[in-house]
């Protein structure tokens, strides 16, 4: 099978089993994410049982990946390049950015995934979530296109 054809497959099984997790988890409901962050409320600890699985499912994995990168080669299964992340500093752009984000998740109760998952479920509040990223997602990169100009 040529190689575009099968890295798209496998980011379509990819995909679809994220979001068949979100929908079977409960994730792509805001209200089960605000139950999460409603400390002085009744407090739905489900979400952290949700991520403690995911971390229990993917860490291995990475720690796999990370510890026979030069057997590999840098390669997936399917010959794909794989790019872990390498910076480890904090900066005031990932400050600013991982507070835009954690107040975004507060008012509205989605992030990027489940945002998409409700948005193709037809939620309106997803809709204008989704749109809203959307366009901040434009904005930024409008503005590190003219920062980089400079």
């Amino acid at each position: 099978m040529h190689q575009s054809k099968l890295s798209l497959i496998s980011a379509f099984a990819a995909g679809l089993v994220f979001s068949l997790g979100l929908l079977a988890s409960g994730m792509a409901n805001p209200e089960k994410v605000l139950g999460f962050l409603d400390l002085a409320g009744v407090w739905d600890p489900s979400l952290a049982l949700v991520m403690a699985g995911a971390i229990g499912v993917g860490l291995p994995v990475f720690q796999l990946v990370g510890a026979r990168r030069e057997k590999w080669r840098g390669l997936s299964l399917i010959g794909e390049n794989i790019q872990l992340p390498t910076r480890r500093d904090i900066d005031r752009p990932l400050v600013i950015g991982s507070l835009v984000f954690g107040i975004g998740w507060g008012l509205a109760g989605f992030c990027p995934g489940p945002a998409i998952v409700a948005t193709g479920a037809g939620a309106i509040k997803a809709v204008i979530f989704t749109a809203a990223m959307l366009a901040g997602m434009g904005i930024f990169h409008l503005l590190s296109r003219r920062q980089a100009s400079v």
